[in-house]
């Protein structure tokens, strides 16, 4: 069954399958091969050593498929749930060979993911409900679809998945034209389309706003900066903070007047969750 955070089916494949190709080379588990007997078969289990919460089960699954469709896998925790060192989190049957072929590329997977969506948790509950915390584009090449996923069930909510879901006017846009002539020109070629203005100024911010741009993005500014925005634009005007945010000044931006806080650390620099599987 699908879970609420997976990504989409044909990405997910196309992307286990070169992380498989990529882990097995030409000839395959050659360590496997030469030890274990073919007809062999095995039980085990998937279990965390560490406190987190837990994401990327539909890779980890994928993963499974791909190398066998004989090797069953029953979850017993859905992605976004806490789990406990020493919790069993799937249960495994199959032939050894394939079991031994998946481990590490399943692993890798849901430790990754787990680990984006753990730190993800801990961004959501610093910013206690008064801002929404936000991934970026900051994230691992080929793997953005399940970090982003992850961000999903860690709490968090996703930014642009690509340069195709919307306009955001950054400085190097800005550098030969203003701020009302960029929204001017992102509006009539893509109508409908939601667009953001990053601002480094309070200047910038009152040019933005009056051009009638969708969401304001606050580039670097300290909490004090952002709550002299909110002050001058009003609760009217959505406002994103970006840059520097950290576990211990999330909360000052939230309550500074911020709708949204990006952080690109819990895609690009989320430690790995320890989690292990082993054959019974």
């Amino acid at each position: 069954m699908k879970g609420d955070f997976d990504p989409p089916a044909a990405v997910l494949a196309d992307l286990v399958h070169r992380a498989l190709t990529e882990d097995l080379g030409v000839l395959g588990d050659l360590t496997s091969l030469a030890l274990v007997a073919e007809e062999a078969s095995a039980t085990g289990t998937v279990a965390t050593r560490q406190d987190g919460i837990l994401a990327g089960t539909a890779a980890a699954t994928e993963v499974f498929r791909q190398v066998d469709p004989a090797v069953a896998v029953r979850w017993e925790a859905r992605d976004g749930e806490e789990i406990v060192a020493g919790q069993v989190l799937a249960r495994l049957e199959g032939p050894t060979r394939s079991l031994l072929v998946a481990e590490r590329t399943a692993l890798n997977f849901l430790q990754h993911c787990s680990g984006v969506a753990s730190l993800t948790r801990r961004f959501v509950r610093a910013a206690h409900g008064r801002a929404r915390i936000r991934d970026t584009r900051k994230t691992l090449p080929g793997l953005r679809v399940v970090e982003k996923a992850a961000v999903r069930a860690g709490g968090g909510f996703n930014h642009r998945e690509c340069l195709s879901d919307a306009v955001l006017v950054k400085d190097n846009h800005l550098r030969r034209l203003g701020v009302a002539q960029a929204v001017a020109r992102a509006r009539a070629r893509w109508p409908g389309r939601v667009v953001e203005v990053e601002c480094d100024t309070l200047e910038q911010v009152t040019e933005a706003v009056a051009a009638g741009a969708d969401l304001i993005l606050l580039d670097n500014m300290t909490p004090e900066e952002v709550r002299a925005v909110r002050a001058r634009v009003g609760d009217g005007v959505r406002l994103e903070v970006s840059g520097g945010v950290t576990l211990e000044r999330v909360a000052a931006y939230a309550e500074a007047g911020a709708d949204f806080i990006s952080v690109g650390a819990i895609t690009h620099s989320a430690p790995a969750l320890d989690i292990g599987l082993d054959l019974d």
